[in-house]
């Protein structure tokens, strides 16, 4: 199976009237799988029950943000690890630098290698 795409015209960030204009391919999504579909998709590849697989599904939500606030860094099999990034201004000298100098924080994924195999192996269709 292959994933689609389309061609949309995008103009240059930041430049008045959209500066030169140039084509790229966008992917089109081709739905979203929710929880409840996830659950049965598990069930039939398992003999776990679809009451255990969605309690372990909502743990695995609860308890990684908790230990990613603690400073670990959440790897999960296969499926890959959860990290924290933070952006932060610089100062001249090591002393000035405090907790008021980071912006924002962000949650960073870094796929297992099923993932990778996966993205090395995609098709394209365009659409």
């Amino acid at each position: 199976m292959s994933v689609k795409y389309k061609i949309i015209e995008r103009g240059e960030p930041g430049v008045v009237g959209g500066g030169t204009k140039k084509f790229y391919a966008s992917l089109i999504s081709s739905g979203s799988l929710g929880i409840e579909a996830l659950t049965d998709r598990i069930q039939q590849m398992s003999t776990v029950t679809g009451a255990d697989i969605r309690a372990v599904l909502y743990a695995i939500a609860d308890i990684v943000p908790q230990l990613l606030s603690e400073g670990q860094i959440v790897t999960i099999g296969d499926l890959g690890n959860f990290r924290l990034s933070v952006s932060s201004e610089g100062s001249d000298t090591e002393e000035e630098v405090t907790k008021a100098n980071i912006r924002k924080s962000r949650i960073l994924f870094r796929p297992g290698s099923k993932f990778a195999n996966m993205l090395s192996n995609l098709e394209y269709e365009k659409s």
